[in-house]
C-alpha cells in the first residue's frame, strides 16, 4: 500500500508491533477522551484563505534558539524507540538531520545520549525527567552537553505516570533485550515486572515528585543550554515558567497520557502565548498530522510545531525512511497550505488566516430591505 498520509504510518505499525508495544505507543490515559480531542479540535478551525498572492517561492526556514531550521517542524521526545525498530534512535536522529530539523532525545531512549550523537552532526536536544536522585540528574545533564546537545526540554507534568490503562491490562515492560541506555551502569536502566504498568511502578519509584520551579532555577545552575518547560496549558504557568528563566515553552499534555480531559493543545495555545507576551518561544506538542496542523498551530502563534507518534509509528513501519516520508509529507502538505493560504513565508502567517470557534462573529453589514 502507498503511503500518502501521516496517519497511515498508525495501521501499518498496529499490524506490525506486539499488542503491548503497540499500545504502550498508541494509547492515552483513562478515557482517553483528549487522546482524540488532540486530534478533533484541530478540525474545528477553518482557514480564512488570501488568493491572488504570487506563491511561486516559499520560504519554510526558521530560527529556534538560534539554529536556522529548514522548517518549524520537529521530533518530540518519544520513548524507548527501539521497541519499534531495532535502529531505533538512531535511524530518528538520522532522518531528522536528513531534513535539517531538530530531535529531541527521550530521558527514556533506548540508545544513549552519547550514541546518538555518533550518528553524525545535527541539531538535538535532550528531554529531561527529574529523578529523586539530583547526581544523576545533573550527571545525566552533563553527559547530554558533552555529547553536543543543544537546549534541555524539561518534562514538568509527569510527578506521577498517568492512568494508562492498556498498559496495566498488558502489564507493560520494557523487553528484556533492552535498557533505557542513558541510565546503564547506574542501576536505573532496568524496568522490572509489576503487577501492573511496568513503567507506573519504575516512575513510582524514581522520578522525583517535589519537583518544583525552584528546580527550574536550579537546572540554571548546572547547565548553560536553554531550558524549554514542556507540559504548560495555562496562562498562570506560561508567567511562572518565564518568571523562572524559562528559554521556551512546550505547550503539551503528554499525548493525552497524563491527566485526561484536559484540552488539546491547540486549544490551550492561544492562551499561553497571549500570556508569553512574546518574551519566549512557544511550540505546540500534540496532535499533529498534516501539515495545515502546523499552519493552525503557527497562525495561533506557535513557533514551531514537535511531532511524537507519528515518528513511532513510521519506525516501526519502514525505519529511517519511514521517519524521512513522515517529515517529507507534513513539510510538503505545509508548503501547500501556505501557497493556498496566500503566505510565503512564516511572518505572512497570522490569526487573520484562520477562524476558531471562540472567535466573535465577523460583523456583517445588514441587509438592505
Amino acid at each position: 500500500m502507498e503511503v500518502t498520509n501521516v496517519s497511515e504510518y498508525q495501521a501499518i505499525a498496529k499490524e506490525k508491533l506486539p499488542k503491548m508495544i503497540y499500545d504502550y505507543y498508541a494509547s492515552g490515559a483513562e478515557d482517553q477522551w483528549t487522546l482524540e480531542e488532540n486530534r478533533n479540535a484541530f478540525a474545528r478551525i477553518l482557514f480564512r484563505p488570501r488568493i491572488l498572492i504570487d506563491v511561486s517561492k516559499i520560504d519554510m526556514t526558521t530560527t529556534i534558539l538560534g539554529f536556522k531550521l529548514s522548517m518549524p517542524i520537529m521530533i518530540a521526545p518519544t520513548a524507548m524507540q527501539k521497541m519499534a525498530h531495532p535502529e531505533g534512535e538512531y535511524a530518528t536522529a538520522r532522518a531528522a538531520s536528513a531534513a535539517g530539523t531538530i530531535m529531541t532525545l527521550s530521558s527514556w531512549a533506548t540508545s544513549s545520549v552519547e550514541e546518538v550523537a555518533s550518528t553524525g552532526p545535527g541539531i538535538r536536544f535532550f528531554q529531561l525527567y527529574v529523578y529523586k536522585d539530583r547526581n544523576v540528574v545533573a550527571q545525566l545533564v552533563r553527559r547530554a552537553e558533552r555529547a553536543g546537545f543543544k537546549a534541555i526540554a524539561l518534562t514538568v507534568d509527569t510527578p506521577r505516570l498517568g492512568r494508562r490503562e492498556a498498559d496495566i491490562k498488558n502489564r507493560f515492560t520494557l523487553p528484556p533485550f533492552l535498557t533505557l541506555k542513558n541510565f546503564e551502569g547506574l542501576d536505573l536502566g532496568k524496568m522490572d515486572e509489576a503487577n501492573d504498568s511496568g513503567l507506573a511502578s519504575y516512575v513510582a519509584g524514581q522520578i522525583d515528585r517535589t519537583l518544583s520551579w525552584k528546580d527550574v532555577k536550579w537546572l540554571q545552575t548546572i547547565t548553560t543550554m536553554p531550558i524549554l518547560v514542556k507540559g504548560v496549558i495555562t496562562a498562570e504557568d506560561t508567567r511562572l515558567a518565564i518568571q523562572a528563566g524559562a528559554a521556551g515553552i512546550i505547550v503539551s499534555n503528554h499525548g493525552a497520557r497524563q491527566l485526561d480531559y484536559v484540552p488539546a493543545t491547540i486549544m490551550a495555545l492561544e492562551e499561553v502565548v497571549k500570556a508569553a507576551q512574546g518574551r519566549v518561544p512557544v511550540f505546540l506538542d500534540g496532535g499533529v498530522r498534516r501539515g495545515t496542523d502546523v499552519f493552525k498551530a503557527l497562525a495561533l502563534g506557535a513557533s514551531g510545531i514537535f511531532i511524537g507518534r507519528p515518528v513511532v509509528f513510521s519506525l516501526a513501519a519502514e525505519g529511517e525512511a519511514g521517519v524521512r516520508n513522515v517529515l517529507k509529507m507534513l513539510r510538503d502538505e505545509f508548503e501547500l497550505t501556505m501557497a493556498l493560504s496566500g503566505c510565503t513565508s512564516l511572518k505572512q502567517i497570522t490569526r487573520n488566516h484562520i477562524v476558531t470557534e471562540w472567535d466573535a462573529p465577523r460583523s456583517r453589514p445588514a441587509p438592505r430591505l
